[in-house]
This record gives C-alpha cells, structure tokens and sequence, in this order.
C-alpha cells in the first residue's frame, strides 16, 4: 500500500522533480498540496500548514519544498504533530535550526530526512568506491550555472537566509562530502557579493585535508550557456571526473557511468527505506562548510545583479 505524502510548496522544483518523482513511484501517493498561490489539478489543496495538519492526520509524510527561510516553523508543526518529514536542501538556513529540528524528530519518534539530491546522481556511489582506496593528488570542483535560468525571478536567494550561490553549491558540497575517505575543513575563502545584494554570487574554497593535496572549489552563478557541474580528482591511481552534477563518471578519459536524472526519485526510495527502519537521516556536513565559509571568507564586493 502507498504511503500517503503531502508537498509543500508548488514552485518550480515541487513540478520539475517531486512532484513526476512521486507519481512514478508506487510507494508513494500525492495526497495533498500546501501553497499560498499554487496547487496541482486533482490533488486536495490547503492554504497552510496548520489547515493540513488538523484536517488530514491520515497524511504521515509531509516533503518541505519550500525556501530555507520559513522552512523550520513548518518542519517543527510537522514533527511535533507526530509527522516524519522530509527536507528540501538545504535543511535549514542555521546549523541550529537544523539541530533543533533533528532533536525535535528524536522526542516525537518520526523520521527526519535531510535531503542532499546531488548525492543520489548516478554516478556517485561508483566514484566514492573508486576514490576509497587511493591517495588524492589534486581536487577541483566547478560549479558554474546562470541563475536567471534556474532561480527565475526568485528574491529570495538573495536574502539572508538564502545562501546566495551555495544554493547549488551545497550541491557539490553534499557529493564532495560524500565521496572523500576522510573529513575535511575549509582553510580559506573569498566570497563575491553583489553590491545590492545580501549573499554571495560566486564563491572560490580552499579545503585543508589529510593529503595535503589542492583542494578547491569554485562556485558561480554567472555563466551563461553551457552549464558546468563537474569534480575532477587526480590520483596517486589515474584521474576521474565526476559531470553532469554526478550523473556521468570517466575514469582516465573512458566514461564508466553514463546516467541520467533519477535523483528525487532516489530520494524517495531512501524515505521509503527510512520508514521501514525507523530512523533518521541527518548529515550536515555539507552546510557546515557553507557556514564557515561565510565565517572565514573574505568579503569581495562586485557589479549589482538584477534578474
């Protein structure tokens, strides 16, 4: 029987991702909407949260794809309404609202699921085996996209809160954190700011690791045309690079894994797993780096942006 779930928030990547995810996957039933000023054809819709929560306690999953901002009071009604839910990245936009949270499904007994979708792309399960027993050499990472293209129009990226342009590069951090044998910690950082604007627009890492190898990370969301979502990792054994954000893997110049885009379905099969267990899956070393990036990082002031 399938589980009934309730999205909340319709905005471009409920109808890009969760909401064919969801429908493509028999373990699970769209039962319900909640948005302001959207909903989808058939589906029961609730203006709030509150609404949701008195009117269908049958609904026991609720997915949170919303901005980071008013994220934490929506998850916290949820989980102390006895809900397990499912968070959109990045989890929050503190480390402590995280924590709360995180704390909060412990004391209610549901499943917390912090998502990071990047780390279910195809390819990465095979480059984290390949990478576990080798020495690295050199590590890059370049994440470069247009926002105009992804984020149309939308504010608040560019509000505290809204992480600017680690919005995706929380996305590689999540696949880098994943695929590393070892943890690491960010050794320096300079952050470009739109001069009317609140949050980074490029971003340029430097990680300390166990290695001593160059490890770096340059995030931008500037480019326009082609779009980059590429790692690449030099080797004590060969080269490999990760592209298409994860989804394709060459090791040497051969293409090894050459996927396509199943990633918030993975998500959901690994909700899915999660409740069978009955456990939690709360990882937050990705928005660790982010945070500290916007500690250590020197400020760079350049050109005001404007959609």
């Amino acid at each position: 029987m399938s589980r009934k779930v309730a999205l909340v928030g319709i905005g471009k990547i409920a109808r890009d991702q969760h909401i064919p995810s969801i429908a493509a996957d028999d373990a699970w039933e769209l039962a319900a909407t909640v948005s302001r000023n959207a909903s989808v054809d058939g589906v029961e819709h609730f203006s709030t949260i509150d609404e949701l929560l008195a009117k269908r306690p049958d609904i026991e999953v609720i997915s949170l794809s919303i901005p980071p901002q008013p994220r934490f009071d929506y998850a916290r009604k949820a989980l102390e309404a006895g809900r397990h839910v499912m968070l959109e990245k990045p989890p929050g936009q503190s480390l402590a609202e995280c924590y709360t949270l995180e704390r909060l499904a412990r004391q209610n007994g549901v499943t917390l699921f912090a998502t990071w979708h990047s780390r279910y792309a195809d390819g990465v399960p095979a480059a984290k085996t390949w990478l576990a027993k080798r020495t690295i050499k050199r590590f890059q990472i370049t994440w470069k996209e247009d926002v105009r293209r992804w984020h149309p129009g939308q504010e608040w990226i560019w509000e505290p809160g809204g992480l600017g342009v680690f919005d995706p590069g929380i996305n590689a951090l999540s696949i880098m954190t994943e695929i590393l044998p070892y943890q690491v910690h960010l050794a320096d950082a300079v952050l470009e700011y739109p001069d009317n604007r609140d949050t980074p627009i490029a971003a340029d890492l430097n990680f300390a690791n166990p290695d001593a190898a160059p490890m770096n990370a340059v995030f931008d969301w500037r480019q326009e045309g082609p779009q980059t979502w590429d790692i690449d990792i030099e080797t004590n054994d060969g080269s490999m690079k990760l592209s298409a954000g994860g989804a394709q893997v060459s090791i040497d110049g051969q293409m090894v894994v050459e996927g396509s885009d199943h990633e918030y379905a993975n998500l959901y099969n690994r909700m899915t797993k999660l409740l069978e267990t009955g456990q939690s899956d709360v990882d937050l070393a990705p928005m660790i780096h982010v945070c500290d990036a916007c500690a250590l990082g020197k400020r760079k002031t350049v050109a005001p942006f404007q959609f």
